[in-house]
Protein backbone atom coordinates (compact mmCIF):
# COMPACT_ATOMS: atom_id res chain seq x y z
CA UNK A 1 0.00 0.00 0.00
CA UNK A 2 1.06 3.53 -0.72
CA UNK A 3 -0.81 6.79 -0.50
CA UNK A 4 -3.23 7.45 -3.35
CA UNK A 5 -1.50 6.35 -6.56
CA UNK A 6 0.55 4.76 -4.89
CA UNK A 7 -6.78 -1.01 1.39
CA UNK A 8 -23.94 -14.30 4.78
CA UNK A 9 -26.66 -13.50 2.79
CA UNK A 10 -26.60 -10.09 1.26
CA UNK A 11 -28.78 -7.62 3.10
CA UNK A 12 -31.36 -5.67 1.13
CA UNK A 13 -29.56 -3.06 -0.90
CA UNK A 14 -30.00 -1.01 -4.02
CA UNK A 15 -31.28 -2.43 -7.24
CA UNK A 16 -28.10 -3.66 -8.91
CA UNK A 17 -26.81 -1.67 -11.82
CA UNK A 18 -26.16 -3.53 -15.05
CA UNK A 19 -22.49 -2.87 -14.32
CA UNK A 20 -22.95 -4.72 -11.03
CA UNK A 21 -24.35 -7.86 -12.61
CA UNK A 22 -22.53 -7.98 -15.89
CA UNK A 23 -19.98 -6.31 -18.09
CA UNK A 24 -17.16 -7.13 -15.70
CA UNK A 25 -14.03 -7.49 -17.72
CA UNK A 26 -11.53 -9.87 -16.22
CA UNK A 27 -8.13 -8.48 -15.26
CA UNK A 28 -6.40 -11.65 -16.39
CA UNK A 29 -6.09 -10.67 -19.99
CA UNK A 30 -3.27 -11.48 -22.31
CA UNK A 31 -0.06 -10.13 -20.94
CA UNK A 32 3.18 -11.74 -21.88
CA UNK A 33 6.82 -10.86 -22.23
CA UNK A 34 7.58 -7.44 -20.82
CA UNK A 35 4.96 -7.66 -18.09
CA UNK A 36 5.78 -11.23 -17.31
CA UNK A 37 2.58 -12.80 -18.59
CA UNK A 38 0.65 -11.42 -15.67
CA UNK A 39 -3.11 -11.20 -15.83
CA UNK A 40 -2.98 -14.00 -18.35
CA UNK A 41 -5.04 -17.13 -18.13
CA UNK A 42 -2.54 -18.73 -20.44
CA UNK A 43 -3.41 -21.34 -23.00
CA UNK A 44 -2.31 -24.94 -22.34
CA UNK A 45 0.95 -24.39 -24.16
CA UNK A 46 1.64 -21.22 -22.22
CA UNK A 47 2.33 -19.29 -25.44
CA UNK A 48 -0.92 -18.00 -26.80
CA UNK A 49 -3.38 -15.38 -25.74
CA UNK A 50 -6.72 -15.92 -24.09
CA UNK A 51 -9.15 -13.10 -24.59
CA UNK A 52 -10.58 -11.32 -21.57
CA UNK A 53 -13.60 -12.97 -20.08
CA UNK A 54 -16.39 -11.18 -18.35
CA UNK A 55 -19.24 -11.43 -15.88
CA UNK A 56 -22.45 -12.57 -17.46
CA UNK A 57 -25.69 -10.72 -16.80
CA UNK A 58 -26.87 -13.69 -14.80
CA UNK A 59 -23.96 -13.38 -12.41
CA UNK A 60 -22.07 -16.29 -13.96
CA UNK A 61 -18.84 -16.16 -15.86
CA UNK A 62 -20.03 -15.80 -19.41
CA UNK A 63 -19.69 -13.56 -22.41
CA UNK A 64 -19.29 -9.88 -21.76
CA UNK A 65 -22.42 -7.79 -22.15
CA UNK A 66 -22.20 -4.05 -22.17
CA UNK A 67 -24.53 -2.01 -19.96
CA UNK A 68 -27.43 -0.51 -21.90
CA UNK A 69 -26.91 2.88 -20.28
CA UNK A 70 -23.73 4.60 -19.12
CA UNK A 71 -22.91 3.58 -15.57
CA UNK A 72 -22.86 7.17 -14.32
CA UNK A 73 -26.39 7.84 -15.61
CA UNK A 74 -27.66 4.63 -14.04
CA UNK A 75 -25.98 5.45 -10.77
CA UNK A 76 -27.57 8.88 -10.72
CA UNK A 77 -30.98 7.35 -11.43
CA UNK A 78 -30.37 4.88 -8.64
CA UNK A 79 -29.79 7.71 -6.19
CA UNK A 80 -33.32 8.98 -6.85
CA UNK A 81 -34.82 5.74 -5.54
CA UNK A 82 -35.81 5.63 -1.86
CA UNK A 83 -33.46 3.48 0.21
CA UNK A 84 -34.97 0.14 1.29
CA UNK A 85 -36.36 0.46 4.78
CA UNK A 86 -35.47 4.14 5.01
CA UNK A 87 -37.33 6.22 7.54
CA UNK A 88 -39.36 8.99 5.95
CA UNK A 89 -37.62 12.32 6.08
CA UNK A 90 -34.17 10.85 6.78
CA UNK A 91 -31.32 13.03 5.59
CA UNK A 92 -29.97 12.06 2.19
CA UNK A 93 -26.66 12.92 0.62
CA UNK A 94 -26.15 14.26 -2.86
CA UNK A 95 -23.30 13.00 -5.08
CA UNK A 96 -21.24 16.12 -4.41
CA UNK A 97 -18.30 16.61 -2.09
CA UNK A 98 -20.08 19.49 -0.39
CA UNK A 99 -22.92 17.17 0.63
CA UNK A 100 -20.84 14.07 1.34
CA UNK A 101 -18.25 15.92 3.42
CA UNK A 102 -21.05 17.19 5.66
CA UNK A 103 -21.94 13.66 6.79
CA UNK A 104 -21.23 13.15 10.46
CA UNK A 105 -18.74 10.37 11.07
CA UNK A 106 -20.39 7.47 12.95
CA UNK A 107 -19.42 7.84 16.61
CA UNK A 108 -18.01 4.34 16.98
CA UNK A 109 -14.94 5.16 14.89
CA UNK A 110 -13.65 7.98 17.07
CA UNK A 111 -14.38 5.92 20.16
CA UNK A 112 -12.45 2.89 18.84
CA UNK A 113 -9.03 4.60 18.50
CA UNK A 114 -7.13 1.46 17.50
CA UNK A 115 -7.44 -0.91 14.56
CA UNK A 116 -5.42 -3.58 12.77
CA UNK A 117 -4.57 -3.46 9.06
CA UNK A 118 -3.90 -6.76 7.24
CA UNK A 119 -2.05 -6.75 3.91
CA UNK A 120 -2.40 -10.16 2.31
CA UNK A 121 -2.38 -11.23 -1.31
CA UNK A 122 -0.35 -12.88 -4.07
CA UNK A 123 2.51 -10.53 -3.15
CA UNK A 124 2.83 -12.66 0.01
CA UNK A 125 4.24 -15.48 -2.14
CA UNK A 126 7.51 -13.89 -3.29
CA UNK A 127 7.44 -12.04 0.06
CA UNK A 128 10.48 -10.09 -0.96
CA UNK A 129 11.08 -6.35 -0.68
CA UNK A 130 7.54 -5.04 -0.68
CA UNK A 131 3.91 -5.71 -1.54
CA UNK A 132 4.74 -3.64 -4.62
CA UNK A 133 6.88 -6.57 -5.82
CA UNK A 134 5.22 -6.90 -9.23
CA UNK A 135 5.60 -3.22 -10.02
CA UNK A 136 9.22 -3.01 -8.91
CA UNK A 137 10.08 -6.21 -10.77
CA UNK A 138 8.30 -5.71 -14.09
CA UNK A 139 7.69 -1.98 -14.43
CA UNK A 140 10.59 -0.29 -12.68
CA UNK A 141 12.87 -3.31 -13.09
CA UNK A 142 14.77 -2.61 -9.91
CA UNK A 143 17.95 -4.72 -9.93
CA UNK A 144 17.32 -6.35 -6.55
CA UNK A 145 13.91 -7.61 -7.68
CA UNK A 146 15.11 -8.70 -11.12
CA UNK A 147 18.03 -10.57 -9.55
CA UNK A 148 15.73 -12.19 -6.99
CA UNK A 149 13.63 -13.66 -9.78
CA UNK A 150 16.64 -14.76 -11.82
CA UNK A 151 18.15 -16.51 -8.81
CA UNK A 152 15.02 -18.24 -7.57
CA UNK A 153 12.59 -18.90 -10.43
CA UNK A 154 12.69 -20.24 -14.01
CA UNK A 155 13.23 -17.71 -16.83
CA UNK A 156 9.62 -17.96 -18.08
CA UNK A 157 8.07 -17.57 -14.61
CA UNK A 158 5.37 -14.87 -14.55
CA UNK A 159 3.61 -13.05 -11.76
CA UNK A 160 0.48 -15.04 -12.58
CA UNK A 161 2.42 -18.17 -11.68
CA UNK A 162 2.57 -16.97 -8.09
CA UNK A 163 -1.23 -17.32 -7.90
CA UNK A 164 -1.42 -21.11 -7.37
CA UNK A 165 1.36 -20.81 -4.77
CA UNK A 166 -0.77 -18.49 -2.64
CA UNK A 167 -2.25 -21.47 -0.84
CA UNK A 168 -3.35 -20.08 2.54
CA UNK A 169 -2.82 -23.68 3.63
CA UNK A 170 -2.75 -22.89 7.33
CA UNK A 171 -5.24 -20.02 7.32
CA UNK A 172 -7.53 -20.34 10.32
CA UNK A 173 -9.99 -17.48 10.51
CA UNK A 174 -10.91 -18.31 14.10
CA UNK A 175 -7.28 -18.22 15.17
CA UNK A 176 -6.79 -14.87 13.44
CA UNK A 177 -9.90 -13.51 15.16
CA UNK A 178 -8.63 -14.63 18.58
CA UNK A 179 -5.24 -12.98 18.01
CA UNK A 180 -6.89 -9.76 16.84
CA UNK A 181 -9.20 -9.76 19.86
CA UNK A 182 -6.17 -10.18 22.12
CA UNK A 183 -4.55 -7.09 20.56
CA UNK A 184 -7.11 -4.74 22.07
CA UNK A 185 -8.03 -3.39 18.64
CA UNK A 186 -11.61 -2.34 17.98
CA UNK A 187 -11.66 -2.76 14.20
CA UNK A 188 -9.80 -4.65 11.49
CA UNK A 189 -9.25 -3.79 7.83
CA UNK A 190 -8.35 -6.57 5.36
CA UNK A 191 -7.00 -5.96 1.85
CA UNK A 192 -9.79 -7.38 -0.28
CA UNK A 193 -7.81 -6.40 -3.39
CA UNK A 194 -4.44 -4.68 -3.72
CA UNK A 195 -2.98 -3.02 -6.82
CA UNK A 196 -2.13 -6.45 -8.29
CA UNK A 197 -5.86 -7.04 -8.85
CA UNK A 198 -6.14 -10.40 -7.06
CA UNK A 199 -9.32 -10.46 -4.98
CA UNK A 200 -9.64 -12.32 -1.68
CA UNK A 201 -13.24 -13.19 -2.49
CA UNK A 202 -14.75 -14.86 -5.56
CA UNK A 203 -15.27 -11.65 -7.48
CA UNK A 204 -17.42 -12.15 -10.55
CA UNK A 205 -15.36 -9.44 -12.20
CA UNK A 206 -11.99 -11.04 -11.59
CA UNK A 207 -12.31 -14.34 -13.37
CA UNK A 208 -9.61 -16.83 -12.46
CA UNK A 209 -7.67 -14.17 -10.52
CA UNK A 210 -9.33 -14.49 -7.14
CA UNK A 211 -9.01 -16.59 -4.00
CA UNK A 212 -11.95 -18.85 -4.85
CA UNK A 213 -10.73 -19.86 -8.32
CA UNK A 214 -6.99 -19.69 -7.64
CA UNK A 215 -4.65 -20.45 -4.75
CA UNK A 216 -6.64 -20.76 -1.50
CA UNK A 217 -9.77 -22.01 -3.32
CA UNK A 218 -11.91 -20.34 -0.66
CA UNK A 219 -13.58 -17.05 0.13
CA UNK A 220 -11.10 -15.41 2.49
CA UNK A 221 -13.20 -12.29 3.05
CA UNK A 222 -16.26 -14.30 4.03
CA UNK A 223 -14.26 -16.54 6.34
CA UNK A 224 -12.58 -13.73 8.25
CA UNK A 225 -15.72 -11.59 8.38
CA UNK A 226 -17.65 -14.45 9.94
CA UNK A 227 -14.98 -15.21 12.52
CA UNK A 228 -14.58 -11.56 13.49
CA UNK A 229 -18.31 -11.10 13.95
CA UNK A 230 -18.90 -14.28 15.94
CA UNK A 231 -15.77 -14.38 18.12
CA UNK A 232 -14.79 -10.75 18.75
CA UNK A 233 -16.12 -7.26 19.44
CA UNK A 234 -14.17 -5.77 16.50
CA UNK A 235 -15.78 -4.01 13.57
CA UNK A 236 -14.96 -5.61 10.21
CA UNK A 237 -13.56 -3.47 7.42
CA UNK A 238 -12.16 -3.88 3.93
CA UNK A 239 -9.42 -2.16 1.95
CA UNK A 240 -9.98 -1.92 -1.81
CA UNK A 241 -7.57 -0.61 -4.45
CA UNK A 242 -9.44 1.40 -7.06
CA UNK A 243 -6.91 0.84 -9.82
CA UNK A 244 -4.83 -2.14 -10.92
CA UNK A 245 -1.31 -1.63 -12.20
CA UNK A 246 -1.57 -3.56 -15.43
CA UNK A 247 -5.28 -3.94 -16.10
CA UNK A 248 -5.66 -3.32 -19.85
CA UNK A 249 -8.82 -1.26 -19.50
CA UNK A 250 -7.24 0.99 -16.91
CA UNK A 251 -4.16 1.43 -19.10
CA UNK A 252 -6.37 2.25 -22.07
CA UNK A 253 -8.31 4.77 -20.01
CA UNK A 254 -5.07 6.25 -18.77
CA UNK A 255 -3.80 6.66 -22.33
CA UNK A 256 -6.92 8.72 -23.06
CA UNK A 257 -6.11 11.04 -20.13
CA UNK A 258 -9.04 9.36 -18.38
CA UNK A 259 -11.59 10.61 -20.88
CA UNK A 260 -12.67 6.98 -21.21
CA UNK A 261 -14.19 5.22 -18.20
CA UNK A 262 -14.14 1.61 -19.27
CA UNK A 263 -12.33 0.30 -16.19
CA UNK A 264 -14.37 1.86 -13.37
CA UNK A 265 -17.71 1.11 -15.02
CA UNK A 266 -16.96 -2.52 -15.86
CA UNK A 267 -14.60 -3.52 -13.04
CA UNK A 268 -14.12 -1.19 -10.08
CA UNK A 269 -17.67 -0.03 -9.38
CA UNK A 270 -19.28 -3.47 -9.77
CA UNK A 271 -16.76 -4.92 -7.34
CA UNK A 272 -17.34 -2.19 -4.76
CA UNK A 273 -21.11 -2.73 -4.88
CA UNK A 274 -20.52 -6.47 -4.61
CA UNK A 275 -18.21 -6.09 -1.59
CA UNK A 276 -20.58 -3.83 0.31
CA UNK A 277 -23.73 -5.84 -0.38
CA UNK A 278 -22.17 -9.24 0.31
CA UNK A 279 -19.85 -8.51 3.24
CA UNK A 280 -21.18 -5.28 4.74
CA UNK A 281 -17.87 -3.76 5.85
CA UNK A 282 -18.13 -0.98 8.42
CA UNK A 283 -14.82 0.48 7.23
CA UNK A 284 -14.32 0.94 3.50
CA UNK A 285 -10.67 1.85 3.02
CA UNK A 286 -10.12 3.09 -0.53
CA UNK A 287 -6.65 3.43 -2.06
CA UNK A 288 -4.81 3.64 -5.37
CA UNK A 289 -6.32 6.33 -7.59
CA UNK A 290 -3.72 5.77 -10.32
CA UNK A 291 -3.48 9.50 -10.89
CA UNK A 292 -7.12 9.69 -12.00
CA UNK A 293 -9.56 12.27 -10.57
CA UNK A 294 -12.61 11.32 -8.54
CA UNK A 295 -14.83 12.13 -11.53
CA UNK A 296 -13.19 9.28 -13.44
CA UNK A 297 -13.91 6.89 -10.58
CA UNK A 298 -17.50 8.16 -10.08
CA UNK A 299 -16.55 8.34 -6.40
CA UNK A 300 -19.20 10.80 -5.27
CA UNK A 301 -21.97 8.76 -6.91
CA UNK A 302 -20.80 5.59 -5.20
CA UNK A 303 -20.40 7.29 -1.81
CA UNK A 304 -23.87 8.81 -2.03
CA UNK A 305 -25.25 5.29 -2.56
CA UNK A 306 -23.10 3.99 0.30
CA UNK A 307 -24.39 6.64 2.71
CA UNK A 308 -28.00 6.64 1.51
CA UNK A 309 -28.93 3.10 0.54
CA UNK A 310 -26.30 0.51 1.33
CA UNK A 311 -26.84 -2.06 4.09
CA UNK A 312 -24.15 -0.29 6.16
CA UNK A 313 -25.35 3.27 5.51
CA UNK A 314 -25.73 4.09 9.22
CA UNK A 315 -22.41 2.73 10.49
CA UNK A 316 -19.90 2.70 7.63
CA UNK A 317 -16.86 4.98 7.69
CA UNK A 318 -14.67 5.79 4.72
CA UNK A 319 -11.32 7.45 4.23
CA UNK A 320 -10.10 10.18 1.87
CA UNK A 321 -8.53 8.28 -1.05
CA UNK A 322 -11.21 8.55 -3.72
CA UNK A 323 -9.31 10.19 -6.56
CA UNK A 324 -6.32 12.40 -7.27
CA UNK A 325 -6.61 15.53 -5.13
CA UNK A 326 -9.13 14.13 -2.65
CA UNK A 327 -6.66 12.91 -0.03
CA UNK A 328 -6.65 15.01 3.14
CA UNK A 329 -9.48 17.05 1.61
CA UNK A 330 -12.60 14.97 0.92
CA UNK A 331 -14.22 11.82 2.22
CA UNK A 332 -14.83 10.56 5.75
CA UNK A 333 -11.76 10.60 7.97
CA UNK A 334 -8.39 11.78 6.63
CA UNK A 335 -5.27 9.65 6.16
CA UNK A 336 -3.25 12.33 4.29
CA UNK A 337 -0.33 9.94 3.65
CA UNK A 338 0.94 6.58 4.78
CA UNK A 339 2.34 6.70 8.32
CA UNK A 340 0.82 10.13 8.83
CA UNK A 341 1.47 11.40 12.35
CA UNK A 342 1.36 15.22 12.51
CA UNK A 343 2.18 15.51 16.22
CA UNK A 344 -0.47 18.16 16.78
CA UNK A 345 -4.25 18.40 16.93
CA UNK A 346 -6.15 18.50 13.62
CA UNK A 347 -9.62 19.97 13.13
CA UNK A 348 -10.76 16.88 11.19
CA UNK A 349 -10.81 13.24 12.29
CA UNK A 350 -7.77 11.41 10.97
CA UNK A 351 -6.03 8.05 11.02
CA UNK A 352 -2.38 7.07 11.22
CA UNK A 353 -2.01 3.93 9.08
CA UNK A 354 1.41 2.48 9.74
CA UNK A 355 3.36 -0.76 9.70
CA UNK A 356 5.11 -2.87 12.32
CA UNK A 357 7.61 -3.76 9.58
CA UNK A 358 9.00 -0.32 8.80
CA UNK A 359 9.71 -1.07 5.14
CA UNK A 360 6.78 -3.12 3.86
CA UNK A 361 3.06 -3.60 4.29
CA UNK A 362 3.20 -7.19 3.08
CA UNK A 363 5.15 -10.02 4.68
CA UNK A 364 8.88 -10.05 3.84
CA UNK A 365 11.09 -13.09 4.19
CA UNK A 366 14.14 -10.82 3.95
CA UNK A 367 13.17 -8.62 6.92
CA UNK A 368 15.65 -8.33 9.78
CA UNK A 369 14.79 -8.02 13.45
CA UNK A 370 15.71 -4.33 13.50
CA UNK A 371 13.21 -3.68 10.71
CA UNK A 372 10.32 -4.26 13.11
CA UNK A 373 9.15 -1.57 15.48
CA UNK A 374 9.51 -2.48 19.15
CA UNK A 375 6.50 -2.53 21.45
CA UNK A 376 7.82 0.65 23.09
CA UNK A 377 7.83 2.37 19.70
CA UNK A 378 4.33 1.10 18.91
CA UNK A 379 2.91 2.28 22.24
CA UNK A 380 4.46 5.68 21.57
CA UNK A 381 2.77 5.77 18.15
CA UNK A 382 -0.59 4.94 19.72
CA UNK A 383 -0.28 7.47 22.53
CA UNK A 384 0.86 10.32 20.26
CA UNK A 385 -1.81 9.55 17.66
CA UNK A 386 -4.74 9.37 20.07
CA UNK A 387 -3.61 12.47 21.99
CA UNK A 388 -3.76 14.42 18.73
CA UNK A 389 -7.26 13.20 17.89
CA UNK A 390 -6.35 10.37 15.53
CA UNK A 391 -6.85 6.63 15.29
CA UNK A 392 -3.96 4.20 14.89
CA UNK A 393 -4.28 1.52 12.18
CA UNK A 394 -1.37 -0.85 12.78
CA UNK A 395 -0.47 -3.19 9.93
CA UNK A 396 0.65 -6.81 9.84
CA UNK A 397 1.45 -8.99 6.81
CA UNK A 398 0.58 -12.70 7.00
CA UNK A 399 2.56 -15.36 5.11
CA UNK A 400 1.44 -17.02 1.89
CA UNK A 401 0.37 -20.02 4.02
CA UNK A 402 -2.00 -17.87 6.06
CA UNK A 403 -0.06 -17.69 9.30
CA UNK A 404 0.57 -14.58 11.37
CA UNK A 405 4.29 -14.75 12.06
CA UNK A 406 5.48 -14.94 15.66
CA UNK A 407 6.87 -11.41 15.76
CA UNK A 408 3.58 -9.90 14.55
CA UNK A 409 1.58 -12.01 16.99
CA UNK A 410 3.88 -10.98 19.82
CA UNK A 411 3.47 -7.29 19.04
CA UNK A 412 -0.32 -7.66 18.83
CA UNK A 413 -0.54 -9.47 22.16
CA UNK A 414 1.85 -7.00 23.80
CA UNK A 415 -0.33 -4.11 22.69
CA UNK A 416 -3.35 -5.89 24.10
CA UNK A 417 -1.57 -6.40 27.42
CA UNK A 418 -0.77 -2.70 27.60
CA UNK A 419 -4.33 -1.70 26.70
CA UNK A 420 -5.82 -3.96 29.38
CA UNK A 421 -4.24 -1.63 31.93
CA UNK A 422 -4.27 1.68 30.09
CA UNK A 423 -7.22 1.36 27.71
CA UNK A 424 -9.20 3.74 29.90
CA UNK A 425 -6.84 6.51 28.74
CA UNK A 426 -7.27 5.53 25.07
CA UNK A 427 -10.76 4.28 24.21
CA UNK A 428 -13.62 6.76 23.98
CA UNK A 429 -11.40 9.69 24.94
CA UNK A 430 -11.13 13.20 23.55
CA UNK A 431 -8.18 15.42 22.81
CA UNK A 432 -7.41 17.73 25.73
CA UNK A 433 -6.52 21.43 25.47
CA UNK A 434 -2.84 20.40 25.45
CA UNK A 435 -1.72 17.35 23.52
CA UNK A 436 1.66 16.98 25.22
CA UNK A 437 3.46 18.39 28.20
CA UNK A 438 5.71 21.45 28.11
CA UNK A 439 7.91 20.46 31.07
CA UNK A 440 8.51 16.72 30.70
CA UNK A 441 9.09 15.14 27.26
CA UNK A 442 7.09 12.09 26.14
CA UNK A 443 4.03 12.94 28.21
CA UNK A 444 0.77 12.97 26.21
CA UNK A 445 -2.75 13.88 27.29
CA UNK A 446 -6.29 12.67 26.61
CA UNK A 447 -9.52 13.50 28.42
CA UNK A 448 -13.05 12.45 29.29
CA UNK A 449 -14.82 15.76 29.98
CA UNK A 450 -18.07 14.17 31.19
CA UNK A 451 -16.13 12.38 33.92
CA UNK A 452 -13.92 15.39 34.68
CA UNK A 453 -10.91 13.24 33.88
CA UNK A 454 -7.62 14.05 32.19
CA UNK A 455 -5.09 11.30 31.45
CA UNK A 456 -1.36 11.91 31.40
CA UNK A 457 0.45 9.08 29.59
CA UNK A 458 4.18 9.00 30.18
CA UNK A 459 6.64 6.77 28.34
CA UNK A 460 9.63 7.02 30.69
CA UNK A 461 9.49 6.29 34.40
CA UNK A 462 11.53 9.02 36.12
CA UNK A 463 14.43 7.68 38.16
CA UNK A 464 13.69 10.24 40.87
CA UNK A 465 10.16 8.87 41.29
CA UNK A 466 8.78 12.37 40.71
CA UNK A 467 6.85 13.24 37.57
CA UNK A 468 6.63 16.95 36.75
CA UNK A 469 3.60 17.98 34.69
CA UNK A 470 3.49 21.55 33.43
CA UNK A 471 0.01 21.60 31.93
CA UNK A 472 -2.59 20.50 34.53
CA UNK A 473 -4.04 23.19 36.78
CA UNK A 474 -4.94 21.42 40.02
CA UNK A 475 -7.05 22.43 43.01
CA UNK A 476 -6.14 21.45 46.56
CA UNK A 477 -8.84 19.31 48.13
CA UNK A 478 -10.47 18.53 44.79
CA UNK A 479 -7.82 17.15 42.44
CA UNK A 480 -6.99 13.46 42.73
CA UNK A 481 -4.24 11.53 40.96
CA UNK A 482 -4.14 7.78 40.36
CA UNK A 483 -1.82 5.47 38.42
CA UNK A 484 -3.90 3.17 36.21
CA UNK A 485 -3.48 -0.42 37.30
CA UNK A 486 -2.22 0.60 40.75
CA UNK A 487 -5.44 1.72 42.37
CA UNK A 488 -4.14 3.91 45.19
CA UNK A 489 -4.31 7.74 45.22
CA UNK A 490 -0.95 9.41 44.69
CA UNK A 491 0.46 12.45 46.45
CA UNK A 492 0.95 15.61 44.43
CA UNK A 493 2.09 19.16 45.06
CA UNK A 494 1.59 22.29 42.97
CA UNK A 495 4.54 23.77 41.11
CA UNK A 496 5.48 27.40 41.70
CA UNK A 497 3.92 28.71 38.50
CA UNK A 498 1.85 26.13 36.62
CA UNK A 499 1.44 22.39 36.89
CA UNK A 500 1.98 19.74 39.52
CA UNK A 501 4.62 17.29 40.74
CA UNK A 502 3.34 13.74 41.26
CA UNK A 503 5.03 11.35 43.68
CA UNK A 504 5.01 8.02 41.86
CA UNK A 505 4.76 4.84 43.96
CA UNK A 506 7.96 2.96 44.73
CA UNK A 507 7.44 -0.31 42.90
CA UNK A 508 9.64 -3.20 41.91
CA UNK A 509 9.68 -4.33 38.30
CA UNK A 510 7.25 -7.12 39.15
CA UNK A 511 4.90 -4.71 40.95
CA UNK A 512 4.61 -2.39 37.97
CA UNK A 513 1.05 -2.42 36.58
CA UNK A 514 2.46 -2.63 33.06
CA UNK A 515 5.55 -2.07 30.95
CA UNK A 516 6.33 0.20 28.00
CA UNK A 517 4.36 3.23 29.25
CA UNK A 518 2.01 4.31 32.03
CA UNK A 519 -1.01 6.55 32.54
CA UNK A 520 -2.13 8.83 35.35
CA UNK A 521 -5.81 9.61 35.80
CA UNK A 522 -6.20 13.22 36.99
CA UNK A 523 -9.59 14.16 38.40
CA UNK A 524 -10.79 17.76 38.57
CA UNK A 525 -7.99 19.53 36.74
CA UNK A 526 -8.30 22.24 34.16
Amino acid sequence: MQASWGRSVPAPGPRPLPSQRGGCLSPRTAWSGDLGGSYSARDPEGRGIRRPRACGQDGGRGAMRSPKLPGLVLSLLLLLLPPPGAVGGAARFDPTWESLDARQLPAWFDQAKFGIFIHWGVFSVPSFGSEWFWWYWQKEKLPSYVDFMKNNYPPDFTYADFGPLFTAKFFDANQWADILQASGAKYVVLTSKHHEGFTLWGSECSWNWNAVDEGPKRDIVKGLAGAIRTRTDLRFGLYYSLFEWFHPLFLEDESSSFQKQQYPLSKMLPELYELVNQYQPEVLWSDGDGGAPDTYWNSTVFLAWLYNESPVRDTVVTNDRWGAGSICKHGGYYTCSDRYNPGHLLPHKWENCMTIDQFSWGYRRNAGISDYLTIEELVKQLVETVSCGGNLLMNIGPTKDGTISAIFEERLRQMGTWLKVNGEAIYDTHAWRSQNDTVTPDVWYTSKPKNKLVYAMFLKWPTSGQLFLGQPKATLGATEVELLGHGQPLQWTPLEQNGIMVELPQLTVHQMPCKWGWALALTNVT
